[in-house]
């Protein structure tokens, strides 16, 4: 599983508001992913669907892709939006056969409308092998922008205060009476790291261990993976 960014990287109140039809969130966030080239490009919410934009680049010679009928959209708290149509991609068992290395194939998947405001949300193909997977997507374009300017602020060297952004994000929506998503988790304890911080980290550690969040397994495996254990 890869982070969407290795952390080499103001909170607005509109974080925590109903979105209006017709979303379009570019480049959402996520916590972790199955497959290094796949990208989602955005995200498309209206009242009748939930569109993914989508895009893999092939890296091997003879490599092929496909999607499974049995793709979802997860929510926190379990229940689950079946992959209605996809276009630009076949299903599988038919494949998708790259001619080159370097290749692109975009295409496109259509969910029902998501009919709450999940603080995220997951996408995954369950199938039988190579399934793609997204842990910890931010569905909502706020809270999207705000992960992007935490990420700017650490990109320009001001770690403390993209930290301190991020732990503003989970407190907000801990007081919105939504459980924090695993991209905060890993985004503080990473900061918290990159600053020195070891009690935050610590801390942060602590909480994400014993907190309910779906993938929460996983989450630990990543930061375990990058000598992150507490």
């Amino acid at each position: 599983m890869n982070a969407k960014r290795i952390i080499l990287f103001t909170l607005l109140p509109a974080i925590l508001t109903a979105p209006s039809a017709g979303q379009i969130i570019e480049q959402p966030n996520y916590a972790l992913k199955s497959h290094e080239t796949l990208e989602i490009r955005k995200i498309e919410r209206t009242s009748g669907a939930t569109v993914f934009y989508m895009s893999v680049e092939n890296r091997i010679s003879g490599g092929y892709f496909c999607a499974d009928n049995n793709t979802f959209i997860v929510s926190p708290d379990g229940s689950r939006l079946k992959l209605v149509s996809s276009n630009g991609i076949p299903v599988c068992p038919d494949v998708y056969r790259f001619k080159l290395p370097g290749e692109r194939l975009d295409f496109i998947l259509t969910f029902p409308p998501l009919q709450e405001e999940p603080g995220w949300i997951d996408l995954i193909e369950d199938c039988p092998d190579n399934c793609f997977s997204f842990f910890g997507i931010t569905p909502d374009p706020a809270l999207n922008n705000a992960i992007e300017e935490a990420f700017s602020l650490n990109g320009k060297g001001e770690s403390s205060k993209a930290l301190d952004s991020f732990i503003g994000m989970a407190g907000a929506a801990e007081d919105g009476g939504r459980m924090i998503g695993g991209l905060l988790y890993l985004n503080i304890i990473k900061l918290a790291e990159q600053t020195g911080n070891k009690a935050l980290a610590s801390e942060w550690y602590g909480k994400l261990v014993s907190s309910g969040i779906p993938r929460r397994e996983m989450i630990v495996k990543h930061l375990n993976s990058q000598g992150i254990k507490y």
